[in-house]
């Protein structure tokens, strides 16, 4: 996308002063980041801010839905805690994200804060149509790389349930599920 080099006549002025009490990109730190009050969901990555879209209506109805099937059935276990974004999951040093979904068995709850978790047990991710990739290859990568057990991608767009399970250091398929299938986990069962 091209910017225009020119500021139009008619645009308002921005507050210039303001973004420079704040670090560059590249050039923040986890203190920093972590400081940030906003209801933005803003994830962290190589000391860079990624400033994600605010989901829509479809996307907000299905995560809730999800959201609820695996609550209740994590409450009727006493399995854990599940959250909802925006909440922060530090996957390592300098990494941060804000999976739509995530769970964490009660024996590692000495990984969560207030703040933000240490990882997680799983997460599931709705598959945002401004950029699958995201989702589909990138997250898939560094959720792996940061041990987390499971991964669910769910994608509003052909209505499918993808659940990856690690297998050392990558992920693999446990099952991929459509419409009017019911999705299963590895982890919980």
């Amino acid at each position: 996308m091209a910017y225009p080099t020119t500021k139009p006549a008619d645009a308002p002025e921005l507050t210039w002063e303001i973004a420079q009490l704040f670090p560059a990109q590249g050039h923040w730190s986890e203190e920093e980041y972590l400081a940030l009050d906003t209801n933005h969901l803003i994830e962290l990555s190589h000391g860079q801010l990624e400033v994600l879209p605010t989901p829509n209506q479809s996307h907000q109805l299905l995560v809730i839905a999800l959201f609820e099937l695996l609550r209740n059935f994590v409450r009727e276990g006493q399995l854990g805690t599940v959250l909802l974004a925006p909440m922060r999951v530090q996957l390592w040093p300098g990494k941060f994200r804000e999976p739509d979904i995530l769970f964490m068995r009660t024996e590692n709850d000495d990984h969560r804060s207030d703040r933000f978790w240490h990882g997680a047990d799983l997460v599931m991710e709705v598959v945002s149509p401004d950029d699958p990739e995201r989702d589909k290859v990138t997250k898939r990568r560094e959720y792996a790389q940061a041990g987390i057990p499971e991964y669910w991608i769910v994608d509003p767009a052909d209505a499918s349930i993808t659940v990856l399970t690690l297998q050392g250091q990558e992920y693999a398929l446990h099952g991929e599920f459509g419409s009017g299938e019911t999705a299963t986990s590895v982890l919980l069962h």
